[in-house]
């Protein structure tokens, strides 16, 4: 059964926010001038400041209530998403996975131009948003993977694309594995590939570039991978409890992870609200819990585990990792497409909305 949804938060719930706002007990400030210990104190009270005051939950709200939004049940758990049908009856369907600390929301700015060639399906994560948050262990993503084969059956698609970043580009691989009779193509930004140590002997600049970046990152920039995939429940308390707390974890990741820092202080909040309003802190580090170490397995190992449906990459320069598309090509040999972009981050959709949906409409033309 497939039901209706609209968003409709209490205004108890937003009164709530705004007095534990200001209701906050504050660090001293950090001792280094920069972003290298964390989110800064001046730029999250700022911030805290206007999310306590001027920021407009419910301008948000109507916003994606214009698009038409469900839910239904797959394997026992409640699944939310937008499907946005396009105005081509021919248009091919195109489910839009995205990944952590990211939403459904990060897709906001491409929906009508996308929907403008494809029937839009964009669910949220088990544990995010507005679905339902798993009780029982085992809801990693391989079986994240098979709820979307069957969410798209249960629309009546049977030829359809599949797009994903983050957390969506290893749900949107295992679905090519599980679900390749069905998919016409996928689209990743970036792809999930190993360094190939064959190629050690002659790296071009980019992959010993790529290389550099994931050891920094290992040594400076894992530790929230860290308490997330071995304690999420402990890390949760205080994410669910304290709204700076939540705002401080996720804006340092959009800080960290994009070209720039291009976003306004109602898009990062747009999203740290989500997680606030639904609770989903903790049920959302779950999933590292659940699956970063066969994800990091991916990006480290070589596998004969390979992805045979036409395949698509985009890979933004601020992105990490950045695999070379010979790397790549061992894991995905059908690669159609492939561009190394100029600008761009981890948060593709909601930093370059337009050069998002060109790559997205360019790839999925060929298939």
């Amino acid at each position: 059964m497939i039901t209706p949804f609209r968003i409709e938060v209490p205004e108890a719930d937003l009164d709530d926010l705004r007095a534990r706002l200001r209701g906050t007990r504050w660090p001293e400030t950090e001792p280094v001038p920069d972003w290298s210990q964390g989110t800064p104190l001046e730029y999250l009270r700022e911030l805290c400041e206007y999310w306590a005051t001027d920021y407009d939950w419910r301008a948000t709200e109507a916003r994606f209530n214009a698009f038409p939004q469900y839910r239904t049940e797959i394997d026992g758990l409640g699944i939310h998403f937008l499907h946005v049908r396009s105005p081509r009856d021919d248009a091919l369907p195109l489910l839009l996975t995205h990944g952590w600390p990211g939403s459904f929301l990060e897709f906001g700015a491409v929906i009508e131009p996308l929907a403008a060639e494809f029937h839009l399906v964009i669910p949220s994560l088990p544990g995010y948003g507005f679905s339902d948050k798993p009780s029982a262990p085992g809801w990693g993503i391989e079986r994240i993977a098979a709820a979307w084969a069957v969410l798209m059956a249960r629309l009546g698609y049977s030829r359809y694309g599949a797009q994903g970043g983050d957390w969506g580009t290893s749900i949107t691989t295992s679905l090519a594995q599980q679900d390749e009779a069905h998919l016409a193509g996928i689209h990743l930004n970036p792809p999930i590939a190993a360094q190939d140590p064959a190629t050690f002997g002659d790296l071009t600049p980019a992959e010993q570039a790529a290389l550099d970046a994931l050891e920094h990152a290992r040594r400076w920039e894992d530790g929230y991978s860290v308490l997330q995939s071995t304690r999420p429940q402990t890390i949760g308390y205080a994410l669910v409890d304290s709204p700076v707390g939540l705002c401080g974890w996720l804006v340092e990741k959009f800080h960290a992870w994009s070209d720039g820092f291009p976003f306004t202080g109602d898009q990062l909040l747009d999203d740290v609200t989500l997680y606030w309003l639904t609770g989903t802190a903790a049920s959302s580090a779950r999933l590292y819990w659940e699956s970063i170490r066969q994800v990091q397995q991916w990006f480290s190992e070589a596998t004969d585990d390979t992805v045979d449906v036409p395949t698509g990459c985009s890979i933004f320069p601020k992105e990490m990792p950045r695999p070379s598309r010979r790397w790549a090509a061992k894991r995905y040999p059908d690669i159609r497409y492939w561009n190394e972009l100029d600008r761009g981050g981890h948060f593709a959709a909601y930093e370059q909305p337009e050069l998002f949906a060109e790559e997205v409409r360019t790839f999925f033309r060929l298939v």
